[in-house]
């Protein structure tokens, strides 16, 4: 009916579907359009389509063929129709920024600026060059008022999308989300603000980590291992700045994780670790302490205290990382949700990437999709990519399939942000819009830091053998505090001269620590057994005192009686009520026997009983692979679910997603944060855990000699001869005694339920 629309025509039979369901339904000028048109009937009354500049397509007075209608209603009808097409192009040159604007931002330091981007070219939308000083509707573009001249609306859709931020975010599922995230950018062309003072603050850091850098450069043998922030100093600005806003909008505590680029910059510049402890790692004076055990500077972990602009103090905890990149990332996810479920205060975690491991590992992907799980989210986790456009020598295209190394964000439909990490400004932007929709929502928000690697993927690595290109380029450039200072120089707003001064503060505290470190000894090991682990040791089992772990026989059958209660109202399985809960009781009192489910729940109940919190996770642990554990059962009637170990204490059971390594990674994070707890992760048959085997070897067993961590977390491994062959009776068993050799854990192969 409307194929004088075009590409749109499927659009404006929408609309006059719902003009004829009730003429409310749709905006002026389409109610007038749609009146004329219905009023024409028989009349056949043509739409032009308009090429632009005013013409029309058709050939009456006003470009319509009346074929005998009266042309004065056919005028009015086609004004408002040419006013309708136009508010419909317009709207859509709009989405198309929105939508498709990242695609063609300048977020790139080392690339050439992109070219008119083809996909937003005004005849894509029936618009050409003479339409660019007619008023529009501006069709909710915040920030613009109702009309607006087409170039104004065009160069602030340009300025919010394609200048040094890239968005993806039109793909959000919720309206609100995307609402309030197009009306924050839009409203300030998605630029940040800044005072004097800030634009002092953001030098600051930025010298910071630059002079960080140079200085062990220049005071230590060129080659020496520190994994250089250099090309990506703004993320230093970014970490300084989320802070910030995390703790003025009411985080107690944020739990980081990254892998070793830039860490000893985090730790000195973001975490408060006095550089002298640092650079008395360089020049370690008795390296034989860490014989046999300890772990590189730029893997080990700290925490400290900041207190906020805003006056709101927030702590600050950076997890040990081994060198396998990403694998801490559930760890840390681990340790927030412990954190959040013993405090019940504002934990948030951030993870701090490299691009070619976001999307190369997949412990990312199984981590991200634990973010909406109940027994695993934290409330929404700051993605920030140092994105080096590199990996070791791999470029982008031999590493991923995608056009963005944050692609795989994308199965959770949250914000990303690409920025250019050499304006510091616009780091400071999108990390102010990812707290905030962060705290709002609640939701995992992604920063995507274009930037580069000044050396190669160490300081003792020649990367010109493999990208002389790439490094012609960043041989040339200066660097990003350079570029930031000549810009707010430029503009009077910070003077070469004041940049200078903060330059050389910083060096003499830097030479100050530096001689400290060399007069005395520094290079520490870890503090260990602080705040909630004050009590507790590990080691030997000698040094454990003898406990009385056994239950008397009267308070296990009244346990079992209590386990076997169901609520009022409740309709159990009668298959389940008789043969699991019935049946155990009465093997208990006749046989003074129980089998391995029932005794399995008596050890659970006992423990809630006396206070202590248990967590169990794992893949279909509720009622268990082998039918046995029912820790949780169901309402034949209604599928509403109990859980009877409830009732005795803390019990917390969750189906984990079909994953080993995020999981296990997880569970042995919420451990490191609930010493008093039985935190139990188990493997749906023993010989699963293979596919956890990193977090086994990186961090269970080697934890307490590298970083002096201990941890209480149990691992259920399941394995027999069940009639699933030789593969899933094995739960390697050898592997485990291999890793114990130092008392660093107990491998009990349970032969009975006793």
């Amino acid at each position: 009916m409307f194929e004088e629309f075009g590409i749109n025509a499927g659009f404006v039979e929408e609309l006059h579907a719902k003009f004829n369901e009730s003429s409310q339904a749709v905006e002026e000028p389409w109610r007038s359009f749609f009146a004329g048109q219905n009023g024409a009937a028989g009349q056949n009354v043509v739409a032009p389509y308009s090429n632009g500049n005013g013409s029309s397509n058709g050939n009456g007075a006003n470009g319509v063929h009346t074929n005998g209608a009266s042309n004065g209603a056919a005028s009015v009808n086609t004004s408002a129709m040419a006013e309708a097409i136009g508010q419909t192009r317009v709207a859509e040159l709009v989405n198309a920024y929105r939508v498709r604007g990242h695609l063609f931002a300048r977020i790139d330091p080392l690339g050439i600026p992109p070219e008119a981007a083809p996909e937003l070219e005004l005849r894509n939308f029936g618009l050409d060059q003479n339409d660019l000083d007619r008023p529009f509707p501006t069709v909710g573009v915040a920030g613009l008022p109702s009309l607006a001249p087409l170039g104004a609306i065009i160069s602030h859709l340009r300025e919010t999308y394609c200048s040094s931020i890239g968005v993806e975010f039109t793909h959000i599922e919720e309206p609100e989300m995307r609402a309030w995230l197009q009306e924050r950018m839009e409203s300030t062309r998605n630029h940040v603000s800044l005072d004097r003072s800030q634009l002092l603050r953001v030098v600051s850091k930025l010298t910071d980590a630059e002079m960080f850098e140079q200085f062990i450069h220049n005071r230590f043998a060129r080659g020496t291992k520190r994994f250089s922030v250099e090309g990506a100093e703004s993320i230093i600005v970014l970490l300084d700045l989320l802070i910030d806003e995390a703790g003025a909008r009411g985080v107690n505590e944020i739990i980081m994780g990254m892998a070793h680029r830039g860490r000893l910059n985090v730790l000195a510049n973001i975490m408060g670790k006095n550089p002298r402890e640092i650079f008395a790692a360089f020049d370690d004076l008795h390296p034989e302490r860490f014989i046999g055990g300890g772990d590189v500077k730029y893997h080990l972990g700290y925490s400290s205290d900041r207190v906020t602009p805003s006056g709101n103090k927030i702590h600050l905890s950076l997890s040990f990382n081994p060198s396998h990149l990403e694998w801490v990332n559930p760890v840390v996810e681990g340790r927030v949700r412990a954190k959040q479920d013993r405090t019940k205060k504002n934990v948030m975690p951030l993870l701090i990437h490299g691009d070619a491991a976001f999307m190369g590992q997949g412990v990312v992907a199984e981590t991200l999709n634990m973010a909406g799980l109940d027994g695993y989210s934290t409330g929404g986790t700051i993605h920030v990519v140092v994105n080096n456009q590199i990996g070791f020598t791999t470029v982008p295209t031999d590493a991923r399939s995608t056009r963005y190394c944050t692609d795989i964000t994308r199965m959770l439909k949250v914000p990303v942000f690409h920025v250019n990490g050499e304006d510091p400004e616009a780091v400071i932007q999108v990390a102010q819009l990812a707290i905030e929709y962060r705290e709002r929502f609640k939701q995992d928000v992604v920063i995507d830091v274009y930037c580069y690697r000044k050396h190669g993927h160490n300081e003792g690595d020649e990367p010109r053998y493999t990208q002389p290109l790439m490094y012609s380029l960043i041989d040339k450039k200066p660097t990003v505090r350079e570029v930031y200072v000549q810009r707010l120089n430029a503009s009077n707003l910070v003077s070469v001269e004041e940049a200078q001064r903060i330059s050389d503060e910083r060096k003499a505290l830097l030479e100050q620590a530096l001689e400290e470190a060399r007069k005395g000894d520094f290079n520490k090991l870890p503090n260990s057994l602080e705040g909630v682990w004050a009590t507790y040791y590990g080691g030997p089992d000698s040094r454990v005192p003898e406990v009385t772990t056994g239950v008397p026989k009267e308070r296990i059958l009244e346990l079992l009686e209590k386990i076997g209660q169901f609520p009022e109202g409740f309709t159990p399985n009668p298959k389940l009520a008789e043969m699991v809960f019935k049946a155990a009781r009465e093997r208990a009192q006749k046989q003074n026997t129980v089998i391995w489910g029932t005794a399995e729940n008596l050890a659970y109940a006992s423990l809630l009983a006396g206070g202590a919190p248990i967590r169990l996770s794992g893949q279909d642990v509720r009622r268990g692979t082998f039918s046995h554990r029912h820790a949780v059962i169901y309402d034949t009637k209604t599928g509403a679910p109990h859980s009877p170990l409830t009732q005795f204490g803390n019990f917390s059971v969750f189906d984990s997603p079909l994953s080993e390594s995020s999981v296990l990674g997880f569970d042995y994070g919420y451990s490191l944060d609930t010493p008093e707890g039985l935190v139990v992760w188990e493997a749906q048959f023993g010989d699963f855990l293979n596919s956890a085997q990193v977090i086994v070897d990186q961090f269970i067993v080697s934890a307490e000699d590298k970083w002096k961590r201990l941890s209480g977390l149990t691992l259920l491994l399941p394995h027999g001869y069940e009639g699933q062959g030789p593969e899933h009776s094995s739960a390697r068993i050898e592997r485990f005694l291999a890793l114990a050799a130092e008392d660093n854990i107990q491998v009990c192969n349970l032969t009975t339920p006793a």
